[in-house]
């Protein structure tokens, strides 16, 4: 029996076995991301291609950024990101003249134009998440990344009343998309990593602006926690009320059967970006295969730890999508073969 992708999600969710594993991938779309109309267009076609079990729409990180005044430009980054060439806060007294934005600024209103007109295009049956940046990665475009981690620790008290306001118009941005008929957000956190900030810093400077911006979305059924980087304070953040949680696996702990045991959700994983980039079909299948035995197919998502490269060929993309369609990834005839 056929279930939709919204049902089969559900069933993960519940920790109950799905008819397969579920997978989903995600990538930005560079140039068409910087109008309501091409990002969804873009979007629907990349959802209509491949039919994953859910789509993750994926603005550009200055979406949130551009109402304060900041510049980027793409450059054929192959994540598809953007290069900042202005910034708009460069000493302590821009943290504190930071204004609060509303939903209907021209950029956030952008992106929840979009949202309505993917959910339209995607039917009522494929689970969609809005992406949310972080406070402190917003923050970090704001300043530069190469001057973020140095202001709070100079400039504490500054920082964090930036950070207020930051959060502020985060929290009022979740309030809104609720009503473009997303099913949860995808909320990505770039800092709490061993290498940029102490577990202590990102409980000061992090996570109590988290717990403020995602509270909107907790009546929502599937929210999903992207934790960027290596060395990540996994324990700390998993216990935020999320449904779903995405970290490089692949390049960092915990793994997969690991984290089962430590969030009581669904993880989302398996696959490395350069598999996808730079191997083979049979590479993708064997990293599918690992991680569902790693698994056991229950309360699990293949997918990468962050955004599919621009560059993945359409081949191994395809190949991702339908290994999860085999009987053999779930063990049930040993005999067969491809």
């Amino acid at each position: 029996m056929n279930i939709s992708h919204r049902e089969r999600l559900q069933v993960c969710l519940s920790g109950e076995t799905p008819d397969r594993p579920l997978v989903a991938l995600w990538r930005h779309f560079p140039v068409d991301d910087q109008a309501a109309e091409t990002l969804a267009a873009a979007t629907l076609y990349f959802q209509h291609t491949y039919d994953f079990d859910l789509v993750k729409v994926s603005p550009a990180s200055s979406f949130c950024l551009r109402d304060w005044g900041v510049e980027d430009i793409w450059q054929g980054n192959t994540e598809g990101t953007r290069k900042y060439t202005r910034r708009v806060i460069h000493d302590l007294k821009d943290w504190e003249n930071l204004p609060t934005l509303e939903p209907d600024a021209p950029h956030l209103s952008a992106l929840l134009a979009s949202l309505r007109q993917i959910r339209a295009g995607l039917g009522p049956n494929v689970p969609m998440l809005a992406t949310v940046f972080s406070p402190l990665s917003q923050a970090k475009n704001l300043v530069g990344p190469e001057n973020i981690i140095t202001h709070l620790r100079k400039y504490p008290e500054a920082v964090m009343r930036g950070l207020e306001t930051i959060s502020s118009t985060t929290r009022r941005f979740v309030e809104a998309l609720r009503a473009t008929g997303v099913d949860g957000i995808f909320y990505a956190v770039q800092h709490a990593q061993a290498g940029l900030m102490t577990e202590a810093e990102y409980q000061t400077f992090g996570l109590p602006f988290d717990r403020q911006v995602i509270q909107p979305a907790g009546d929502l059924w599937c929210n999903m926690l992207h934790l960027h980087g290596r060395d990540v304070y996994f324990s700390l953040l998993a216990s935020l009320p999320f449904h779903i949680i995405n970290w490089h696996d692949r390049e960092t702990q915990p793994s997969l059967s690991d984290a089962l045991s430590r969030f009581n959700g669904a993880v989302c994983g398996g696959l490395r970006q350069d598999t996808l980039v730079y191997r083979d079909v049979a590479s993708v299948r064997a990293e599918a295969e690992d991680a569902v035995r790693q698994t056991k197919g229950k309360r699990f998502i293949l997918s990468t730890g962050c955004v599919v490269p621009v560059i993945a060929p359409h081949g191994n993309l395809i190949a991702a999508r339908r290994v999860v369609d085999s009987p053999l990834l779930m063990g049930d005839d040993p005999g067969m073969t491809e």
